[in-house]
């Protein structure tokens, strides 16, 4: 669920030297601005692939978001992100028909980081559009920024069966093979997913059932690690209200085989929206709502002069969940320009599992 996109990248906007102005900043860092020169989501998309693989030009806000949870061959626990964000700024009050080279209405920004139960380290990478420096295409599929970059060779009509995965900091850096045989899931309602009672809404899709495997490097050591992984794309103009103020976002492997997606968005007045998804081992999805959840802190760690919230309890009583989800690393802080907390997760209870979490907006 990275909504967080437009609040990182619309700091860009301010530096880009173009004839925009900068966006007035509302709601959580401007996710609820108003957004009538994008397109629009709608409930009746009817995705195409691998077209949808690539960027959606027409809309504010984007995605490509990898996370991994692995293990060595010792059994100690890692966790790996890599995302990279596309935001477009409004067509050009001056020059609307010209979108090519440093006119490219496109910002791109890349985060990367390795969890480990002592470690947690975070980078991240600005691009502006039109120059070569950051992209994504499809034939071959690539998402990258500078040498970071999610690849795919494959021939086949989805590229998302077989992928290459890096990224470098100052303190790590790690190369992932991810390859999995089962099917794409769509959030929510066949891919549109709500973020509020008033409408707000992404397109979103996931492939929940990847395998990793390949080394990572953490302050000069080199780990061989493998374990399950999970892609999230999104794309959006406007998913939150001027009301929200930050979400608690989920994604579980479930020892059983399945895969849970949950997230609640915070508001500063009422209950938290809360949705989510059940997906089967087989890839057949559930929609779950509110009434099927009960997401609850159970413990607070102090970060970075905050009280993050990183021991949950997670029930779901229709599918026999009734489980804890614990912080590998409670001090996963992403120090970045704009902080957030994100890390992995082990869950135990009646089931165990492993999974990540992300925190914005404390």
């Amino acid at each position: 669920m990275k909504a967080k996109a437009i609040a990182l990248l619309l700091l860009l906007v301010a530096l880009t030297g173009c004839d925009n102005e900068p966006e007035e900043e509302k709601g959580f860092a401007g996710l609820a601005d108003d957004a009538a020169s994008y397109a629009k989501v709608t409930p009746d998309k009817r995705f195409v692939f691998p077209e949808d693989h690539g960027p959606h030009n027409d809309f504010r806000i984007e995605w490509w978001y990898i996370t991994a949870n692995l293990k060595d061959a010792d059994g100690q626990s890692f966790g790996v992100q890599w995302t990279l964000f596309r935001n477009a700024l409004p067509r050009s009050k001056t020059s609307p028909g010209s979108d090519q080279g440093w006119r490219d209405r496109n910002l791109w920004m890349g985060h990367a980081a390795v969890t480990c139960e002592d470690e947690h380290y975070a980078a991240e990478r600005y691009a502006r559009g039109g120059v070569g420096q950051a992209g994504v295409t499809l034939a071959p599929f690539s998402a990258w920024i500078d040498d970071w970059a999610l690849s795919s060779q494959s021939t086949t009509d989805d590229p998302l069966t077989d992928m290459q995965l890096q990224a470098r900091g100052p303190q790590f850096n790690y190369r992932l093979h991810l390859t999995s045989s089962k099917p794409l899931v769509l959030q929510g309602k066949q891919g549109f997913s709500q973020k509020s009672e008033q409408g707000q809404a992404s397109y979103y899709y996931s492939q929940p059932f990847f395998q990793a495997d390949g080394s990572i490097e953490i302050d000069g050591k080199a780990y061989q690690v493998s374990g399950p992984a999970w892609l999230d794309r999104e794309w959006s103009s406007q998913p939150l209200t001027e009301d929200q103020t930050g979400w608690d976002w989920f994604s579980l492997h479930m020892k059983d085989g399945a895969e849970v997606m949950l997230y609640r968005m915070r508001q500063k007045n009422g209950e938290p929206y809360l949705t989510g998804t059940w997906i089967n081992a087989d890839g057949n999805t559930e929609l779950l709502a509110a009434k099927d959840i009960a997401l609850e802190p159970q413990g607070t760690t102090g970060v970075e002069g905050r009280d993050m919230p990183t021991r949950w309890s997670v029930k779901i009583p229709g599918k026999g969940v009734d489980v804890t989800v614990e912080a590998l690393n409670p001090q996963a802080w992403m120090n970045l320009q704009i902080p957030y907390w994100e890390g992995p997760v082990q869950v135990s209870g009646s089931q165990d599992g492993v999974g990540y979490l992300e925190m914005t907006g404390y």
